[in-house]
């Protein structure tokens, strides 16, 4: 069971999917200019940044139940 679920959570971490992350202003304002190489470069670049919050808190998260298990280990 816990296998599987490991398996499918990677494979949901690797798998990417076409996203739209502007908000609508900044779409109306990049599409107006007709070039759409800056739309899609913007568009990249938003999601490269929303990253960072994700594997900061998987970090912490990771480390905290790293340091739960060495102190539950202590206790046995």
């Amino acid at each position: 069971m816990k296998q599987t679920f490991v398996i499918t959570l990677l494979l949901l971490l690797f798998i990417s999917f076409p996203a739209e992350a502007q908000c609508a202003m900044c779409r109306a304002v990049i599409e107006s200019e007709g070039s759409n190489e800056v739309a899609k470069g913007i568009n990249n670049g938003i999601i490269y940044l929303m990253i960072f919050p994700y594997l900061l808190v998987g970090g912490i998260g990771y480390i905290i139940y790293r340091s739960r298990k060495k102190a539950k280990a202590k206790i046995n």
